[in-house]
C-alpha cells in the first residue's frame, strides 16, 4: 500500500474507471501523482477534496497524438494557447504536435528548439512534439531522437505546403533503417502519390468529386508500402488518419506476421459519412476523405477487433479564407477539420448507439495512444500514475455551437449536432486546469512522464 500522508487532492466517485472497469474509488494525488487508489469510503484526507455528481466519471486525461498547433509561423492558423485551451475543455491533458504546419517545420534540431520556445509559457496541456523526414534530412533524424521528440512523421504525397514535401518508398525505407536502431517511431501519411495524380481532380460544390481525387486505392497502396519497408528493416511503424477500411485485411495480416505496426483512426470518419455531405461544405474537406457509410462501420469493427489500435483527432484548423476558399470548391478549399476539443462526445456518442462502453473509447483515445509514444504514465488512473484526469457526465447531452469552441477559427463539421457526454472539468498533474493560467510542461520522449518536462 502507498504512503497517503499529506495529500494534495482527492477525487472520489462511484464511477473510477480504473484498470479499464468503472467502480467506487477515492483516488489520493501528492506531487501531481496518483499515490493511493483506495476503495470509496476509506476516507482519504487531503487539502483539497472533488467528489463526483451522481451522473459523473472520473476517466484518465485523454493523449491525443495528432495535433496541428502551427505555431510559429502559422500561428493565425491556430497557436499553442488556442489550441491546448481546447484540448482542455475537451478532456485532452497531453497532446503531441505535428511537425507541419509550423514555419520552421520540425526537421532539425534548430527548428524544433524554435517550436519549443514559441510554446514555453503558453500551454495549459503537456505538450510533446513530432520530429519529421523529408528528403535529405536523415542526417538531422538521430540529433532530434536525442533532444526527445516522440517519433517522426513523413508524407508519401505532398504534404499541402511547399517546406514539408514527400518521400519516396525508398526514402521512408532509409529513414526507417536510421530509425530503427533508436526504436523511434516512423508514422506515416499513407497516400500513394502517383494513384493521387492519376485521379480525377474536378473543381467544384460536389462532394462526390472530390471523393473520387482521393481513391481508397490510394490509400491500400501506401499501406502496403508502409508494411513491406517495415517488414524488411524491422522498423517501428504507425499509419496516420486511415479511412478506407479496405486497407484492414491487410494491415491484421501484417500484424499476425510481427510487423511492428499500429493504426489509428479519427472522429471524423468514425461518425460522418460521405453521402451526408452537404454540396460546397468545405467544413467537411479532409485528407485522406470521409468515405461512405459502409466503410465506416468497418473502420467500427477493426476498432472493436483491435487491428485499429486508436482514435485521435487530427486537429487541423485553417483560417476561414483558406477553409472555404473558392466558395464551396472542395479542389480549391484547404483540407483539414477541426475537432480536438470535441473528440470525446463525437466518438462516445457514435460508440453508445453501437452499444461499445465507454470503457473502451477511453483505451482508444488515452490508454492505448500513451502506450504507443511512450508517456508511461499516462492514460490510466493508477498508483504511480500522473494525476491528469477528466471529469465527464457521459449521459448528459449538449448541441455543439461552433463560436463557442475554443479552437481559434470557429468552423467545424459538426456545428448544430446533439453529442452526449459533456466533460465538466480536467486536472493536469493533480490541479484543475482553468483555461486562463497555462501550466502545461513540454515533454520530451526520453523523459517524458508524470511531472518531467523540457
Amino acid at each position: 500500500m502507498t504512503d497517503a500522508s499529506g495529500l494534495d487532492l482527492v477525487v472520489t466517485g462511484e464511477r473510477v474507471l480504473v484498470d479499464g472497469a468503472f467502480s467506487p474509488a477515492e483516488v489520493g494525488v501528492r506531487d501531481g501523482l496518483v499515490v493511493r487508489l483506495a476503495a470509496l469510503g476509506t476516507g482519504l484526507v487531503a487539502a483539497r477534496t472533488v467528489r463526483l455528481a451522481d451522473d459523473e466519471v472520473l476517466i484518465p486525461g485523454l493523449v491525443d497524438t495528432h495535433v496541428h498547433v502551427n505555431e510559429p509561423g502559422r500561428t493565425e492558423w491556430e497557436g499553442f494557447a488556442s489550441a491546448t485551451r481546447a484540448a482542455a475543455a475537451g478532456g485532452v491533458t497531453t497532446i503531441v504536435d505535428m511537425p507541419l504546419n509550423s514555419i520552421p517545420p520540425t526537421t532539425d534540431v534548430a527548428a524544433l528548439q524554435v517550436k519549443r520556445a514559441a510554446a514555453e509559457g503558453q500551454v495549459f496541456v503537456d505538450v510533446g512534439f513530432w520530429g519529421g523526414v523529408v528528403p535529405g534530412n536523415s542526417a538531422d533524424l538521430e540529433p532530434l531522437v536525442a533532444e526527445g521528440v516522440f517519433g517522426f512523421k513523413c508524407f508519401l504525397v505532398s504534404s499541402g505546403v511547399d517546406e514539408f514535401p514527400p518521400v519516396t518508398a525508398d526514402e521512408m525505407e532509409a529513414a526507417m533503417a536510421v530509425l530503427e536502431a533508436s526504436d523511434a517511431l516512423l508514422i506515416v501519411h499513407a497516400e500513394d502519390a502517383a494513384l493521387i495524380d492519376a485521379a480525377p481532380h474536378r473543381h467544384g460544390p460536389a462532394y462526390a468529386d472530390f471523393l473520387a481525387s482521393r481513391p481508397r486505392e490510394a490509400e491500400g497502396a501506401a499501406v502496403a508500402a508502409v508494411i513491406d519497408r517495415a517488414a524488411r528493416t524491422g522498423a517501428r511503424a504507425h499509419i496516420l488518419h486511415l479511412s478506407a477500411a479496405d486497407a484492414l485485411d491487410r494491415i491484421a495480416a501484417a500484424k499476425r506476421q510481427g510487423v511492428r505496426l499500429t493504426v489509428e483512426t479519427c472522429p471524423h470518419y468514425l461518425v460522418l459519412e460521405a453521402d451526408e455531405v452537404p454540396r460546397g461544405a468545405t467544413a467537411f474537406k479532409c485528407c485522406p476523405p470521409i468515405r461512405g457509410a459502409e466503410n465506416r462501420d468497418a473502420l467500427w469493427h477493426g476498432l472493436e477487433q483491435g487491428v485499429i489500435d486508436f482514435v485521435v483527432s487530427d486537429h487541423s484548423p485553417a483560417p476561414a479564407e483558406l477553409k472555404h476558399a473558392g466558395d464551396g470548391d472542395f479542389e480549391a478549399a484547404w483540407g483539414g477539420i477541426a475537432s480536438l476539443q470535441l473528440g470525446l462526445p463525437l466518438v462516445w456518442t457514435e460508440a453508445r448507439r453501437r452499444g461499445i462502453p465507454l470503457a473502451r473509447v477511453v483505451e482508444w483515445m488515452s490508454t492505448a495512444p500513451a502506450r504507443r509514444v511512450g508517456l508511461t504514465t499516462k492514460g490510466r488512473i493508477a498508483e504511480a500514475g500522473a494525476a491528469d484526469f477528466a471529469v465527464v457526465a457521459p449521459e448528459a447531452t449538449f448541441t455543439v455551437d461552433g463560436e463557442a469552441l475554443e479552437h481559434r477559427h470557429p468552423m467545424t463539421p459538426y456545428d448544430g449536432r446533439e453529442l452526449a457526454g459533456v466533460v465538466r472539468s480536467a486536472f493536469l498533474a493533480g490541479t484543475p486546469i482553468d483555461r486562463s493560467t497555462p501550466r502545461g510542461r513540454l515533454l520530451r520522449r526520453a523523459v517524458a512522464g508524470a511531472h518531467d518536462a523540457a
